[in-house]
């Protein structure tokens, strides 16, 4: 049946084009005979009687209505399949044209492929395509799939990429033998198209890039079940030192930023240097940090060993503590409670303490030094309302002046001292009035400090206490009274046991009782 097929279209054609042509027109190239030859005078006729004879082929479509461009095609179309068959070395080309055959002859397969005319009415009796060994580039050539009768396509050893058409090659039902091996095209999702490559074995795809390579899948295997569980399990490792040494490494979503790490102290105090350390006092360290972010902090680290149920109380004091905002208060940011470390941290304020303010001419003022003294008494007693087991450290070193308003920010705070933490503020209260009003203060170098710079004031009260009071404060005669009575206060607040000593509201009262009658006098 193909083979009078392939009479019907080819034979008669060229018989007929014999009695018009010389034999060595014929006989000239496919480029040659395509720019030199034309459809003869009754090739429209030849055309039709052969779509009489045969509706099937494939140019028979429109045979009824062929335009002169189409004619031009089908006739071009025949001069190439009468040049290609010789070329497929073909054993009787005027009988059958049943295989397309280039081996190694790139510029030559290129050549066929290119025309896409002769695919489109490709001859009914080619079963087989074989374009081996050309190193054909570019995509995959759908063109050749008009022949959709074909049984065997070969085009295995060239350079073809991209994807496979594999909806269109399951549309050749004849077709049996399929090779695209040696090729890079991209891999196929195999589970999409598994009846397509279960028509054919492996050996049709060998080293062409639709299916895992053998090397590469074994390396993805080795990356699978090895590399990949590592890099986990490494992951998980950097992810869990992260989040119990430094979860400031982490993203603020992902961390409580108020819980500090033993490594995270470390780090911020360049592992406790001096250069770093600004004081020590009795159980406390203080440094000057500086955290992750650049934030500047100030870290109380607290020296003294504690039990694990005194641990819990810290915790719960810190977790107070941080929730703390007054604007006699400095910001307390975090805290780390380890079995190793406690600390305490709060923002570093680039005000000057009442240490330094206290010998500026900013201090000489009485009054001035009353609303600071006034400032901080606010702030203890919202610490009273809010957390009394917190004990404050109150000295002129440690409670600072903010920058923008000169308002006094108490800056140290000491957690987990227990029961008698108010009575012990009152006690530091009245040190720090003392301090204030005489700008001197126990020598911490010495033992028992509080008691002999409280001692040194009672041997001139109260008849000599001009020799204590600050020669920098300008101090009239009618104001000496009030500043008298300051004194009186403060030795109040450090009397023992702490049943005589005034409770905050009294403190209160008479501190601004103490302002009112200095804003009459002046």
């Amino acid at each position: 049946m193909a083979s009078s097929l392939f009479f019907i279209f080819i034979i008669s054609f060229l018989s007929s084009l014999s009695h018009f042509l010389p034999h060595s027109v014929l006989s000239a190239t496919v480029v040659e005979d395509l720019a030199n030859l034309t459809p003869p005078p009754d090739f429209t006729n030849t055309i039709t009687q052969n779509c009489i004879h045969n509706p099937l082929l494939r140019y028979c479509n429109n045979a009824s209505s062929t335009s002169p461009m189409d004619i031009v095609e089908i006739f071009r179309s025949t001069i190439v399949a009468s040049h290609l068959c010789n070329e497929s070395k073909n054993p009787n080309c005027v009988d059958s044209f049943p295989k397309i055959r280039i081996h190694s002859r790139p510029k030559t397969a290129a050549l066929y492929l290119s025309f896409d005319f002769f695919w489109k009415y490709c001859p009914l009796t080619v079963v087989e395509i074989d374009l081996v060994n050309n190193s054909l580039k570019g995509e995959f050539p759908t063109n050749v799939l008009s022949c959709a009768q074909i049984r065997t396509l070969d085009l295995s050893y060239n350079q073809f990429s991209g994807f496979v058409p594999v909806q269109n090659l399951s549309g050749l039902t004849n077709l049996t033998h399929l090779n695209l091996s040696y090729n890079r095209f991209s891999e196929d999702k195999i589970s999409d198209s598994s009846e397509f490559f279960k028509r054919f074995n492996a050996s049709s795809f060998i080293h062409s890039g639709v299916l895992p390579d053998a090397k590469r899948y074994k390396v993805k295997v080795l990356v699978l079940l090895i590399v990949f569980p590592i890099t986990v399990i490494l992951l998980c490792f950097c992810l869990g030192w992260m989040c119990l040494k430094r979860p400031d490494y982490l993203p603020r979503t992902c961390r409580r930023s108020h819980k500090f790490t033993s490594a995270m102290i470390d780090a911020a105090t360049d592992e406790f240097s001096d250069r770093k350390l600004v004081s020590k006092s009795n159980g406390v360290d203080i440094y000057k940090g500086t955290l992750r972010d650049g934030t500047e902090a100030k870290i109380e680290v607290y020296t003294e060993k504690i039990s694990s149920e005194k641990r819990c109380e810290f915790a719960e004091e810190c977790e107070a503590v941080y929730r703390l905002r007054h604007k006699n208060l400095v910001r307390v940011l975090g805290w780390c409670n380890g079995r190793s470390l406690r600390a305490l941290v709060t923002e570093w304020i680039h005000g000057e303490s009442l240490e330094t303010w206290l010998n500026s001419s900013l201090a000489s003022s009485w009054r001035r030094r009353l609303r600071v003294v006034m400032g901080v008494v606010d702030g203890m007693f919202y610490v009273s309302e809010h957390w009394p087991e917190v004990t404050l450290g109150l000295s002129a070193s440690s409670v600072l002046l903010s920058d923008k308003d000169q308002e006094p920010l108490i800056s140290q705070f000491k957690i987990g001292d227990g029961n008698n933490s108010s009575s012990t503020n009152i006690f530091n209260f009245g040190l720090f009035l003392l301090e204030m009003i005489t700008n001197l203060r126990p020598d911490e170098a010495q033992e028992d400090s509080d008691r002999r710079y409280l001692e040194y004031i009672r041997v001139h009260y109260p008849d000599n206490l001009e020799r204590v009071i600050d020669e920098k404060m300008k101090v009239e005669e009618r104001t000496l009274e009030k500043v008298k009575q300051g004194i009186t206060l403060g030795l109040m607040c450090t009397d023992q046991p702490p049943l005589k000593q005034p409770n905050l509201t009294q403190i209160y009262d008479l501190l601004v009782s103490l302002y009112e009658s200095s804003s009459r006098h002046h």
